[in-house]
């Protein structure tokens, strides 16, 4: 069975690849500008290249931490797919404390 491939994204050129993953391979190179790729997961799905603010809320999460790999019972589970929605998550997340990343995937603010 070949191995089950998953996303790697460069943020500068907006692109995003399906390659194998391999544990022992850490460093991905893009091929359009040479530079580091960022491992995303494999339930990611690339917004539009020129859609620049769903990029920009996507480099957000990306240097949060959040990922999106598959769960058990699915997808990745919630993730913000607008600036508007991680403006709220991050205001909430200074409000309350909560972490930053934790804030982002919450589906739902509490009032």
């Amino acid at each position: 069975m070949p191995p089950s491939k998953t996303s790697y994204v460069c943020l500068p050129c907006r692109a995003s690849y399906k390659q194998p993953y391999d544990s022992e391979r850490e460093v991905r190179v893009c091929p359009r500008c040479a530079g580091t790729l960022i491992h995303v997961g494999s339930a990611f799905a690339a917004p539009r290249r020129r859609d620049t603010a769903a990029w920009r809320t996507l480099s957000v999460l990306l240097h949060a931490g959040v990922r999106f790999h598959k769960s058990c019972c699915g997808g990745p589970g919630y993730r913000p797919r607008t600036l508007r929605e991680v403006k709220e998550r991050t205001a909430y997340a200074r409000r309350s404390g909560e972490p930053f990343a934790r804030a982002l995937v919450r589906p739902e603010l509490p009032n």
